[in-house]
């Protein structure tokens, strides 16, 4: 018998205990940026049983009001039962944040923005593939929109009995490249105590894993796992500390390319961690888009204080027709790495742009929110350029 192969990705909910840190990191830098464009944010959060430590440096014209924003998280997300071990009425929240190292404001704080520098060094990588509509990975894809619309259906009050707490995994079926398949989905969602377990796991796999699979076009006879220990009722921060930044696989490409290892929440724009990871993405994607490969990774490496990147690579996976140094060549002059024109370009210090709308369900690949890097906008550019 043919050896399977296969490949998994997972993904959580809002109220997964690392994305509720995740947000309320987010939460903070969106609050700076709304008074002051120029903020210089590095926030981080943990979270426990009824406690929330926020922590990080920053420099801001004004004030912010962290514990506000803590609560107002909390209750978006739905944390607002004593039983939850995570109710934002009472819950002891702690602030420690301090100002950011003036070594480090130093080399950052050009008014122009091609002189800027990196916040950072480190690599950042961007990946995109053509085996989705959104250039996506296909297992990372849905397993965001299965934790997704369960989220949306438990907000809607449709999904009975369901908290806030989700994950969930998918397994592809690659052995056969032009018939692939969903080989396993497994989710885990918290529930009240006193919920029918049947009727829950009924409807988690026919409405929720049967139509997100059939959504994507494929099978709904997958292998399927559901709360595989039997019961989930203590969850979120009371059943797990939570951390900002701990789901940086979640947030990028489920696995499916390289990671530089810095976090993306929390940080202002002036972090290459961040924005050097949405420009790889936009390159990549408009490469693949392009018809250039059918799979692209970038990387992208900075040095602190200094206002180009140090080194910039292209990995096609020997899909392209193309040589190496020609799409080097291409993406030289068609894309600019700077930080501070990539801030400018794709507008990621603007109060209108809220990044606490990105921590959950991935930074790309978004089909419910219009994100700058991942815009289409450079193929006609890039074919011209290969002709």
């Amino acid at each position: 018998m043919k050896e399977k192969i296969l490949f998994t990705s997972e993904s959580v909910s809002e109220g997964h205990p690392d994305k509720v840190c995740d947000q309320i990191s987010d939460a903070v830098l969106d609050a700076c940026l709304k008074v002051d464009e120029s903020a210089h944010v590095a926030c981080e959060c943990f979270a426990t049983t009824d406690y929330i430590l926020v922590g990080g440096e920053i420099t801001c014209k004004e004030k912010i009001d962290v514990v506000s924003i803590v609560k107002s998280v909390l209750k978006r997300i739905g944390y607002d039962k004593k039983e939850y071990g995570c109710d934002y009425h009472s819950i002891e929240i702690v602030d420690k944040i301090k100002q950011q190292s003036s070594d480090i404001n130093m080399g950052v704080s050009q008014s122009n923005p091609e002189e800027l520098g990196a916040g950072d060094q480190g690599m950042m990588f961007g990946y995109a593939t053509n085996e989705t509509e959104g250039y996506m990975p296909l297992a990372i894809s849905i397993a965001h929109k299965l934790v997704r619309d369960a989220s949306e259906k438990r907000h809607k009050g449709l999904f009975k009995g369901a908290r806030p707490d989700m994950k969930s995994q998918v397994t592809i079926d690659y052995t056969d490249k032009d018939h692939l398949r969903i080989d396993t989905i497994l989710m885990s969602v918290q529930h009240d105590e006193d919920v029918d377990l049947t009727e829950f796991k009924r409807y988690i796999h026919e409405e929720i894993m049967q139509k997100v699979a059939r959504s994507f076009g494929f099978n709904d006879d997958f292998k399927y796992l559901i709360n595989p220990t039997g019961r989930f009722v203590l969850g979120g921060p009371a059943g797990d500390t939570g951390l900002t930044g701990r789901k940086i696989i979640v947030d990028t490409y489920g696995g499916s390319a390289h990671h530089g290892g810095g976090a993306f929440s929390g940080k202002d724009p002036s972090k290459v961690d961040r924005s050097g990871a949405y420009m790889a993405r936009y390159i990549a994607k408009n490469l693949v888009a392009s018809g250039v490969s059918d799979r692209c990774e970038v990387q992208l490496a900075y040095a602190i204080g200094v206002n180009y990147p140090v080194s910039l690579s292209v990995d096609t996976f020997g899909t392209s027709k193309y040589s190496q140094e020609k799409i080097l060549e291409v993406v030289e002059k068609v894309f600019d790495a700077r930080p501070g024109m990539i801030i400018k370009n794709f507008s990621l210090k603007k109060p209108n742009f809220k990044y606490q709308d990105i921590s959950n369900y991935g930074h790309f690949g978004r089909p419910d929110i219009d994100l700058p890097w991942e815009r289409l906008d450079k193929i006609d550019e890039i074919k011209k350029l290969l002709k």
